[in-house]
């Protein structure tokens, strides 16, 4: 576990590195940042106060440097730098001039919001997570029974309903059913549903006594987001059960007299649960990273939209801190994904 855990962690790095590299290039091809902050403000000393402040009046190279320095938990600061981006960490080495110290990762600072990245990203990461979590509990609970109800019907016409309507479900994109819940139950049905088009986790209350929990906007979202989800345990869970009902050894325990929801629950499940694991895994990867236009959509305040919002006033920071975190946030969920796997199969331990 210990090596394969080493080669994760390595791997992970190397990904890494090339992403960064990666983004740099791209990012390095645009308009010069000092454009988006003086706005009209476009007098030369101005101008270059800026650019001396963001470290651009350095070659690409040396750019490049710094900003791996910046992102590396072990890094060299000179002391007045230090203290001008208000890098915290423990020092574990330092001169007249210089500073070693350990530390979080610095994303750098909003051009637009002046706040730093790492604080927009956790404040943002709360919204998706909680989206993220409500939409595949949400595909779990119907996804889970219906397969198994459509494997112990093989061939009815209610396996081939269910089917048929989760292979609509897998087709229709996640943003067409944002729109198209935002605008029924929200709009055309508000006076029955109480829902509302937009809204985030947490709401400003209108009698002063600041933010409130507002829950009922997370319903829409998550049923948009889950649908896509839902199809697919539907379809790998029948499928899978399928296979295991017709193993010789789920026969004998219905020879033997067991109730057919023990057959089904206790026997055939925890057997047929490996592959699902996967694709919860994958899916949860997916609906962190991928709910970008839902989010936006239904104006709940996210990792997409803010990724978005970056995207439209050309935030660089913002937007090269969010495709970092979500690349490591897809590594360490496929990791643990993979961890469960192994826990779960004895078979993948002894070998």
């Amino acid at each position: 576990m210990r090596r394969f855990l080493a080669q994760k962690l390595l791997f992970l790095f190397s990904v890494l590195l090339g992403l960064v590299v990666f983004i740099f290039i791209m990012f390095a091809s645009l308009p010069s940042p000092e454009q988006i902050l003086i706005g009209q403000r476009s007098d030369k000393a101005t101008t270059e106060a800026i650019v001396k402040d963001l470290g651009l009046d350095q070659s690409k190279a040396i750019q490049f440097a710094w900003y791996i320095n910046d992102l590396s938990p072990i890094s060299i600061y000179q002391m007045d730098s230090k203290k001008r981006i208000k890098v915290s960490g423990y020092s574990i080495f330092k001169t007249k001039t210089r500073d070693v110290i350990v530390k979080l990762p610095y994303l750098r600072t909003s051009f637009i919001k002046k706040q730093p990245v790492s604080t927009i990203l956790a404040d943002a990461f709360v919204g998706t997570l909680v989206l993220a979590f409500a939409s595949l509990l949400f595909a779990l609970a119907l996804g889970i029974p219906l397969g198994v109800l459509a494997a112990r019907k093989k061939g009815s016409f209610l396996d081939n309903a269910i089917v048929g309507i989760s292979t609509i479900g897998i087709s229709v994109p996640s943003f067409f059913s944002a729109m198209l819940f935002a605008w029924l139950f929200g709009f055309v049905w508000k006076k029955y549903t109480g829902l509302s088009m937009t809204g985030s986790l947490w709401e400003i209350d209108p009698m002063g006594n600041g933010r409130v929990l507002a829950l009922k906007n997370l319903i829409l979202p998550a049923l948009a987001l889950g649908i896509r989800p839902l199809a697919v345990f539907i379809q790998l869970t029948r499928n899978t059960m399928v296979d295991v009902l017709h193993m010789d050894y789920i026969r004998t325990a219905r020879a033997k007299g067991l109730s057919e929801r023990k057959v089904i629950w206790k026997h055939a499940f925890p057997n047929a649960v490996n592959p699902l694991v996967t694709s919860i895994g994958g899916w949860l990867s997916s609906l962190l990273a991928g709910a970008f236009f839902t989010e936006y959509i239904f104006n709940w305040k996210g990792l997409g939209k803010v990724t978005i919002e970056a995207l439209q006033q050309s935030d660089l920071p913002v937007i090269m801190g969010t495709v970092l975190f979500t690349a490591c946030m897809f590594f360490i969920i496929n990791l643990f994904t993979e961890m469960l796997y192994f826990w779960l199969d004895p078979r993948l331990r002894y070998e």
